[in-house]
C-alpha cells in the first residue's frame, strides 16, 4: 500500500485531506512524493513559525534529545523554567502552565477563572461570555465555549455556563454582563471564524466592563500569538491588559505545546493538585520553543508587520477580491469565488492555503519567509482567483 491507502485504511477519517502527500521541505518551500515543490502559505495552520526544518529550532531540540527527553512535572527542568521567564517577560504576566495544544490550553483558562470567581465570591458566579464566530478548541467544553451553532452537535451533552455575544456589539455584551459572569473569552482576530477583527471600541468596552464588574479577561493568543500579527501577542495592538492568556501552535515551532499565562490577579490561583499535565513542558518542546521565543525581539516584528503590508497591498490589485482581514501574517481574503475551489486550484498550480469559515481564504505562511518566495505564492494566487 502506499501512504494515502495506508492513512485511508488505518486512520480515523476525522480529516479532509487534501490529495498530496508531503515528505520534505526547507523554509517556506514543501515537496510531495513525486518531487512537485510548493510555496507554503500555511505553516502547519500557523505552527512552523520559523519554516520547514529551521537550523536553529532543529539543534535547540536535537541537543536536548542528547540530554533528557522527559522526566515528569515532579521535577525542574531548565528549558521549561526558561520558557516561562521568556512569556512572562514578552508579555507582562506573572507565570505559566504548560499544556500540550491550545484546546488544553483554553480549558486551563476556563477552568481557573472559575476558580478565581469562586475563591472570591463563592458559587453562582461561574458563566463565561465568548463571541458568536469564536473557535477555542475541540474538547465538550471548548466546543461549549466556540460561539458557532455548527459546532453545537452530534456530541450533545455540551459543558454549560457560556454566553455567546455577537462579535463587536457592545449593547448585547452590556446585557450579558450579568453577575454571575466571572470572565468575558476572546480573540482578537478570530481565526476559524473568518478572521475577523474585533474593533478597538470593542476591546476597549470590555476591558472596561471587566474593570468595573471585577470579570476576567481571557485573550486567546492560539492562533493570534507568537509574532503573528506582528506584535508577539495580538492583544498588544489594543494596549490591554488580560488576566488570562492561553497560546500554542507557533510557541513550538512544530512540536505540541500550549501554555496558560496568568496575570496579577491570578498569580496564586493555581495551586498544588488543583491542575496537571503529564507532557506539558516537556524539555524538548520547551528547547525548541525557546529558540523561537528568542529571536522575536522588534526588529523581527517589524519585518512581520512589513510582509503583511506587503503581501495585503498586492492582494487589494486582484480582479475578484472583495475584502481583506487580519492583522501582520494572518491574513482573510473574501473573493467572488468558493473559498475551498480556491485553495484546491492553488494547490494544483503548487501553492498551499487555508481556508476560514468557508467563505474566506486564510494565509500564515512562516514569519521568516522570504520575499521570493511571497512573490512566487502571490503570483499563483493572482492567477487561480482571476481565473
Amino acid at each position: 500500500m502506499n501512504t494515502k491507502e495506508l492513512d485511508d485504511k488505518y486512520i480515523a477519517h476525522s480529516y479532509g485531506r487534501f490529495d498530496v502527500c508531503l515528505t520534505k521541505g526547507k523554509g517556506s518551500v514543501l515537496y510531495d512524493e513525486g518531487g512537485k515543490k510548493y510555496i507554503d502559505f500555511t505553516s502547519g495552520i500557523g505552527v512552523n513559525s520559523f519554516g520547514i526544518c529551521d537550523e536553529i529550532w532543529r539543534d535547540a531540540v536535537e541537543e536536548q534529545l542528547g540530554k533528557v527527553q522527559h522526566t515528569s512535572n515532579l521535577y525542574y527542568t531548565e528549558p521549561c523554567a526558561k520558557l516561562a521567564k521568556l512569556l512572562c517577560e514578552k508579555s507582562g504576566m506573572k507565570n505559566v502552565f504548560f499544556s500540550n495544544s491550545g484546546a488544553e490550553a483554553n480549558e486551563g483558562a476556563i477552568k481557573f477563572a472559575r476558580k478565581y470567581s469562586f475563591d472570591k465570591y463563592g458559587e453562582g458566579r461561574h458563566n463565561i461570555i465568548t463571541l458568536t464566530d469564536s473557535f477555542h478548541g475541540r474538547t465538550i467544553t471548548t466546543l461549549a465555549a466556540t460561539g458557532q451553532d455548527e459546532f453545537h452537535t452530534d456530541f450533545a451533552p455540551f459543558t454549560q455556563g457560556f454566553k455567546y455575544c455577537k462579535a463587536n456589539d457592545i449593547d448585547e455584551l452590556k446585557k450579558l454582563a450579568t453577575d454571575d459572569v466571572c470572565a468575558i473569552m476572546f480573540e482578537c482576530i478570530q481565526g476559524e471564524g473568518g478572521v475577523n477583527n474585533l474593533s478597538v471600541e470593542f476591546i476597549n468596552e470590555i476591558a472596561k466592563i471587566a474593570k468595573e464588574k471585577d470579570i476576567l479577561i481571557i485573550v486567546d493568543e492560539v492562533q493570534t500569538g507568537n509574532g503573528r500579527t506582528g506584535k508577539f501577542y495580538a492583544y498588544q495592538n489594543y494596549s490591554l491588559c488580560p488576566d488570562i492568556v492561553t497560546t500554542a501552535k507557533g510557541l513550538g515551532g512544530g512540536l505540541p505545546i500550549g501554555a496558560v499565562l496568568f496575570g496579577e490577579k491570578l498569580s496564586t490561583t493555581v495551586t498544588p493538585g488543583s491542575h496537571g499535565s503529564t507532557f506539558g513542558g516537556n524539555p524538548i518542546v520547551a528547547a525548541g520553543a525557546i529558540s523561537i521565543v528568542e529571536r522575536m525581539d522588534e526588529k523581527f516584528l517589524a519585518d512581520v508587520r512589513a510582509k503583511g503590508k506587503y503581501i495585503t497591498d498586492y492582494i487589494k490589485s486582484i480582479k475578484g477580491v472583495k475584502d481583506i482581514s487580519g492583522m501582520g501574517l494572518m491574513i482573510g481574503i473574501l473573493t467572488d469565488k468558493n473559498a475551498s475551489d480556491i485553495a484546491k486550484e492553488c494547490l494544483k498550480n503548487g501553492l498551499l492555503v487555508l481556508t476560514a469559515h468557508k467563505n474566506k481564504v486564510r494565509l500564515l505562511p512562516a514569519l521568516n519567509i522570504n520575499y521570493n518566495e511571497i512573490d512566487e505564492g502571490l503570483k499563483t494566487l493572482k492567477e487561480v482567483i482571476e481565473k
